[in-house]
């Protein structure tokens, strides 16, 4: 087999593609009515274009002001790429954001999704936010002799 037969070889995805129908975190084939762990990529681009466009702004005014290019941009705000802290922190100076800003935003998701997650399996009631998210300031640094608050003293840092 020639080197050009071998790169040709099909590649298998890790996970399913989205489509316009389904959520962004598709349901798992043991789990099928419970969304897949959330992977990070998604909710830091999530984050990015939730803000930019918060803001009104296109992807070329970012990506101009980041020195990030047009296509970058739109794959990291996709999930499609993982893309490095300096690549991050270049995109949240460029919405007015800093790196921690982004990283705690992306946090909160990820807490709020996985707080939907366990409740799905467990049944139990919802944590309280109308909106789905929770702030993760009001977790609190957890204290001695017991957690604090829902989420047993989980604290995010950026």
């Amino acid at each position: 087999m020639s080197i050009r037969a071998t790169n040709q070889a099909d590649v298998i995805p890790l996970r399913p593609l989205p489509t316009a129908a389904s959520p962004v975190i598709p349901a798992t084939p043991e789990l099928p009515g419970l969304p897949r762990e959330p992977l990070w990529r998604d909710l830091v681009g999530e984050v990015l274009r939730r803000e930019r466009q918060a803001q009104g702004r296109t992807l070329k005014e970012v990506s101009e002001a980041a020195r990030i290019s047009m296509a970058y941009l739109s794959e990291v705000e996709r999930g499609r790429k993982e893309a490095s802290s300096e690549v991050l922190a270049a995109a949240a100076q460029a919405l007015g954001l800093s790196l921690a800003d982004v990283l705690a935003l992306a946090g909160e998701r990820l807490v709020s999704l996985t707080a939907v997650r366990s409740r799905s399996r467990s049944g139990v009631g919802s944590l309280g936010a109308a909106d789905g998210h929770r702030s993760v300031r009001t977790a609190g640094p957890a204290r001695r002799g017991g957690p604090a608050g829902p989420m047993g003293g989980v604290l995010l840092a950026a």
